[in-house]
């Protein structure tokens, strides 16, 4: 379990969990709102079968106490730079400040690692919500683009951001 002990608007407690025997299936089940599938995956099992096939990538569940209300994923790249990814909140949940506490707690504890010296991330351009929500954490755009996305940066100093 990973947490900085956080909570949504609603006041449950957001922690990230490994994905399991017993979580699997709800996590795959998460599902965005309509509008947002031109920027994510329809469900998270995309990103389940990408931390599972790829071997770069690993899904973590995102719960507000003990339901399952989300996915975030988070890799390692071949230049030393830890990413945030996948991440897919319920539609049903969006708007109580679970994403915003998924990324935070995220962030702190790749931040952590006595090998980390910058997150990364990307969105589509067209995504004013995670551009707002990845700026309101300290995500920084860059001039780097991967596919049709911005890729943004943070700098870590002495293991926090």
């Amino acid at each position: 379990m990973i947490t900085l002990g956080l909570c949504d608007r609603a006041g449950r407690r957001v922690v990230l969990h490994e994905v399991n025997d017993e979580n699997w299936r709800a996590v795959a089940d998460v599902a965005p709102l309509d509008d947002q599938r031109r920027y994510v995956a329809a469900l998270a099992a995309r990103y389940l079968l990408l931390s599972l096939r790829e071997g770069v990538w690993h899904s973590l569940a995102v719960c507000a106490d003990d339901t399952v209300v989300g996915h975030i994923m988070w890799g390692r790249d071949e230049d030393g730079s830890y990413w945030l990814g996948g991440m897919v909140i319920d539609g049903t949940e969006q708007g109580k400040g679970v994403g915003r506490a998924a990324v935070r707690t995220l962030m702190e504890w790749l931040a952590r690692r006595e090998d980390c010296r910058e997150l990364r991330l990307s969105y589509h351009p067209d995504n004013t919500v995670a551009a707002r929500l990845y700026a309101s954490v300290g995500f920084q755009p860059t001039a780097i683009s991967s596919g049709d996305e911005v890729v943004a940066s943070l700098p870590v100093l002495d293991g926090t951001t």
